[in-house]
């Protein structure tokens, strides 16, 4: 998957997922489909994960300002 991008990711497991739901395939058929799911649902999470990262490091007076507001919401619901 080295060269998949986020978007086909998604589309191929929208597809999976619609399979799935079907409920017309064999067993076998749908344990390979569910296994493919999960390796989308890795890609796409790590490839959100990454971009994630990127917009944090372009902006890091916002990354200050969130991590201080989640700071002092972690401290209020500690008390």
């Amino acid at each position: 998957m080295s060269t998949m991008t986020f978007e086909k990711a998604l589309e191929k497991l929208s597809a999976v997922v619609a399979q799935l739901e079907s409920g017309n395939l064999p067993l076998e058929k749908s344990l390979k489909l569910y296994e493919e799911g999960v390796s989308l649902t890795a890609f796409c999470e790590e490839a959100l994960q990454n971009a994630t990262l990127r917009v944090r490091e372009l902006r890091p007076a916002q990354n200050q300002k969130e991590e201080n507001a989640d700071d002092a919401e972690s401290l209020a619901a500690q008390n």
